[in-house]
């Protein structure tokens, strides 16, 4: 059997995890530079917000006292998204985080019987522990527990558990799904089946299998089993990303070559990052500007460009360092730059690399790494603690706009919980 952990209105729950004031309220976590909703408590979709509404235009709500906001706090979020996971590693045989805010259960060899009581224990335990509501869907497959997840976190009788283990359990559940909730299907697929008759999981599952292969093709015929309760959709594999990109919009314009050389470094200092996290190593490091393409009365300008390495690196040193000759050779002045990225690509694995005959720049390369790796030491104890004289200071290091956020509750000394 597989459980589905999901937790509930996940970005509003962490918000409230530390303002216990703000339950019950309508609450909204809002996009990069606060430009629009990316989630809402119960409350706030009561009140017919919707997800990916501009801020200016709730902004009378939030003046009127009737809604709260909040800017996405990923630091909280992310620190708060792995206490969960740890605490669903602890129960499951094995465990595949599907997202920030869900993580997918395979409970065989547990018996079935003693599943509904470990889930209501291990729901208690995370929101004791971390402040953090979830739900769980129990059954056979990955998309039947995601069914089941639905109902266990709409319906209040289930007490945050819902188990999907019989035929007759099924074809019920199924009946009471719409087409756009079933995984796989979603929103951008429905219409076309709703638009031939099928409304429901259960008139998807009633049609043939050539019907779906023709329609929706391999993928369509893998959802359509699992709703039966055949297994097709196995662990996924952590399979070595290809590149890794890290951008951002700013605030507001940048035209100052030091300031741009700071966001810069910011964004080649993650990339570094992410690639020692998954033991891998990049052997070209690119960039890319833009101007902001809505102000026709500004002069455009998107340029790109990216430097090769002789050796491929995942060190924050020659990551940022080849970031920023990119940067000096794209940049003109007289342009107002919106947007700026670092791109790495052809990543390898770090303990492959093909070294060079005459390398002379060896020792320097393993002195960056031992840098960089007693950065990463000192990093998981905070934000940006340790970084190069290049990158900027403080816990938001990357230049977007955040008037209401909250503070790192979890990952700053400064920001603890103050008790009066």
């Amino acid at each position: 059997m597989y459980a589905l952990v999901d937790c509930n209105n996940f970005f509003v729950s962490c918000e409230r995890a530390f303002q216990p004031d703000l339950e019950g309220r309508p609450v909204v976590v809002l996009s990069n530079n606060d430009g629009c909703v990316v989630a809402r408590s119960n409350e706030s979709k009561a009140m017919g917000i919707k997800m990916g509404t501009p801020y200016f235009k709730v902004k009378y709500l939030v003046d009127q006292g009737k809604l709260v906001v909040r800017s996405s706090n990923y630091t909280l979020y992310g620190d708060l998204s792995a206490r969960v996971m740890s605490l669903l590693s602890e129960v499951a045989p094995k465990l595949e985080v599907y997202s920030i805010d869900e993580a997918f259960m395979n409970m065989d060899g547990v018996n079935d019987a003693s599943l509904p009581g470990i889930c209501r224990d291990l729901i208690r335990k995370i929101r004791r522990w971390t402040g953090i509501p979830v739900s769980i869907g129990i059954a056979p497959t990955k998309t039947l527990a995601k069914v089941a997840n639905h109902f266990a976190k709409k319906y209040k009788g289930y007490k945050g558990v819902c188990v999907i283990d019989t035929d007759e359990k099924i074809r019920k559940a199924l009946s009471l799904t719409p087409i756009d909730d079933v995984w796989g299907v979603g929103w951008r697929g429905a219409p076309k089946l709703e638009a031939a008759g099928v409304k429901t999981a259960l008139d998807f599952v009633s049609r043939p299998a050539e019907w779906i292969r023709d329609r929706m093709g391999v993928i369509g015929v893998r959802t359509w089993s699992e709703l039966q309760g055949i297994r097709m959709v196995e662990e996924e594999k952590n399979e070595k990303r290809k590149s890794i990109c890290t951008s951002r919009s700013f605030a507001s314009n940048i035209t100052d070559l030091d300031e741009l050389t700071l966001r810069v470094s910011d964004f080649a200092g993650k990339c570094a990052e992410k690639l020692r996290k998954e033991g891998t190593a990049a052997g070209t490091v690119g960039i890319f500007l833009y101007t902001n393409r809505f102000r026709e009365d500004l002069d455009q300008y998107y340029p790109s460009a990216s430097v090769r390495l002789e050796v491929p690196a995942s060190s924050s040193p020659e990551i940022i360092g080849a970031a920023l000759k990119a940067l000096r050779y794209v940049y003109k002045p007289g342009f107002e730059y919106k947007k700026a990225g670092v791109i790495v690509a052809d990543i390898v694995d770090a303990g492959s690399i093909q070294q060079v005959l005459f390398d002379f720049d060896g020792q320097a390369r393993v002195r960056d790494d031992k840098i960089s790796e007693v950065m990463d030491k000192v990093n998981t104890s905070g934000r940006n603690v340790l970084r190069l004289a290049t990158q900027r200071g403080g816990h938001y290091a990357d230049g977007i706009r955040r008037d209401f956020c909250s503070g790192l509750y979890t990952t700053s000394w400064n920001d603890l919980i103050q008790v009066r």
